[in-house]
């Protein structure tokens, strides 16, 4: 009987062109998907390539190392906006060998945020980057936008050259980026009531682009899954952070508001459990141990209210971990069987 394939078997075939990158990454999910005899439970379907081994770990050290003392030298000789291009041409050489050659996963994540971020920065001022998706601070001027417009290109290239998963959702924040910062530069007026709106909007355009690629996976054994996983973990906050933001204002509550924030945790709950996707839940859940701590202080309790929210909510994380599989058996069947054909099966 013949051993395993080794992944440096797997990147020479799919070098040669023996394997294209989406049948190894259905051989990797197969893999994934394999249990031992004897082992029980159902498997879980999110699942994606974020490390091979320590050797991503030690890489990834080496690429920060080596990739910070790049910026810091090369910003003393061409300046800040030289020294980000040079960062993101270094990131693109070094993909050529760790992504492209040895299909490392974290390095490979590594090294295409590095270059997104360069890219954008050496455009735009710094902090342009963060109040786009602060919600409290004005972003003005036409190099955020151009800045995110270049950025989305340059990714685009990018996927086109090593596909790695994470690369749509990096260029989609870019042209969220773009977005905003055009709809303020153009209606300032406008810009304190309906930014947040607006960034829920394409929060929720993320979140279509998202399931658009999990429709078209639902036994999620291709690029395709891991795809949307990092497009639903940047349409998560878009989403979540919008609608309740209203609510909290500056971290204090009262008792209906606290009720609302609950609900819409419930109702973002229900929609998670449906497409089978957890980011949603994550987002929320800052959300949702403030609004209970609210109840929880206005009840009367007023010491321990930390402690308590916090053992309320990692009970609730370990809940709905345990009865994940079982919770969406019971919600599945509710739903119409067209739909429920493209959603990933419940186990």
């Amino acid at each position: 009987m013949r051993g395993p394939i080794s992944e440096d078997t797997l990147a020479r075939a799919l070098a040669g062109g023996v394997l294209t990158a989406d049948q190894v990454e259905a051989l990797h999910a197969l893999e994934q998907e394999g249990s031992p005899p004897g082992s029980s439970g159902p498997a879980d379907s999110e699942q994606f390539r974020f490390i091979t081994g320590f050797g991503d770990i030690f890489v990834t050290i080496g690429l920060a190392l080596f990739l910070g003392a790049l910026t810091y030298f090369a910003r003393g000789f061409i300046g800040d906006a030289g020294a980000r291009l040079a960062t993101a041409a270094a990131c693109w050489l070094l993909a050529e060998y760790f992504t492209r050659q040895r299909r490392m996963a974290l390095p490979s994540i590594v090294l295409l945020l590095v270059f997104a971020v360069s890219i954008f920065l050496s455009i735009a001022d710094p902090r342009q980057l963060a109040s786009v998706f602060s919600l409290g601070i004005d972003v003005s001027g036409w190099p955020a936008v151009l800045a995110g417009l270049v950025t989305a290109a340059a990714t685009a290239l990018h996927y086109l050259r090593f596909r790695v998963p994470i690369t749509i959702a990096a260029g989609a924040a870019a042209l969220v980026a773009s977005i905003v910062a055009l709809f303020v530069l153009l209606a300032p007026d406008l810009a304190s009531r309906a930014t947040v709106p607006l960034i829920f909007v394409c929060g929720i355009g993320v979140f279509a682009l998202a399931m658009r690629f999990d429709l078209s996976d639902p036994a999620r054994q291709t690029r395709r899954t891991d795809i949307a996983f990092w497009l639903h973990m940047l349409a998560a906050p878009l989403i979540v952070h919008p609608l309740v933001s209203g609510f909290v204002g500056g971290g204090s509550l009262d008792t209906a508001s606290a009720l609302a924030v609950l609900t819409i945790f419930i109702a973002l709950s229900l929609v998670a459990l449906i497409v089978d996707r957890r980011a949603i839940l994550v987002a929320g859940l800052s959300y949702a141990g403030i609004a209970f701590g609210t109840l929880v202080a206005n009840a009367g309790l007023t010491s321990g209210t930390v402690p308590l929210t916090l053992l309320v909510l990692g009970a609730l994380v370990l809940l709905l971990s345990a009865g994940w599989h079982g919770l969406r058996r019971l919600l599945l069947p509710l739903l119409p069987v067209a739909l429920v054909r493209r959603l990933p099966p419940h186990t």
